[in-house]
């Protein structure tokens, strides 16, 4: 039973490291997350972080992996939401992985930039992927999915940069980013003309 209590003890204090870590991260960007921070705002020992972290990047990483879970999960959801059309799903995750850069733009780059070189970052970036290649499909078919999923994943990273830095103004360009996800979806509808 002591094993027990001891293993769910040590669960629960990773735990408090991994959400003060992305507190730490949505408030002040990666330079805000140092073990000895996250260690404070979690409550706990100075020495506790680097029994569950073997550094600051390793902290990151798991960081990124859970925002990568937790769209895919997400992702998962709208597409088992039959009651909607397959390009309305498709372009309601669009609009979820541009909502991500809207509400914690440190954890979306941190997303795009952490090295996916582990095992556990693979499948976690690769498990959204995976998804989101599911609902493109469900729309154009399996052999068009891969490319017409390049196109929008990076169309959609494309417009929440350019939102975040203030270079996609409505007021100049005449369109919100809701409205280009939109014609993005337009443009692979099945029966568009396509090279």
């Amino acid at each position: 039973m002591a094993d027990v209590t001891r293993t769910e003890t040590a669960e629960a204090t990773r735990q408090a490291l991994v959400r003060a870590a992305s507190e730490l991260l949505d408030q002040g960007g990666p330079d805000a997350v140092t073990l000895r921070a996250v260690g404070a705002r979690a409550g706990v020992s100075r020495g506790a972080p680097y029994g569950h972290f073997e550094n600051k990047e390793h902290l990151l990483g798991q960081l990124a992996i859970n925002a990568w879970t937790s769209l895919a999960d997400d992702v998962e959801h709208l597409r088992a939401n039959l009651e909607s059309t397959s390009d309305i799903r498709l372009e309601r995750a669009i609009l979820a992985l541009i909502d991500v850069a809207r509400r914690r733009p440190h954890r979306y780059a941190l997303m795009f930039s952490a090295p996916a070189d582990t095992p556990a970052a693979l499948e976690a970036a690769g498990r959204l992927e995976g998804v989101f290649l599911a609902l493109v499909a469900d729309m154009v078919g399996e052999s068009d999915a891969p490319r017409f999923g390049a196109l929008l994943m990076s169309s959609a990273h494309g417009i929440a940069g350019m939102e975040l830095s203030g270079h996609l103004a409505k007021d100049k360009w005449q369109v919100s980013v809701e409205q280009l996800v939109h014609m993005l979806i337009d443009a692979i509808r099945p029966g568009m003309s396509r090279r």
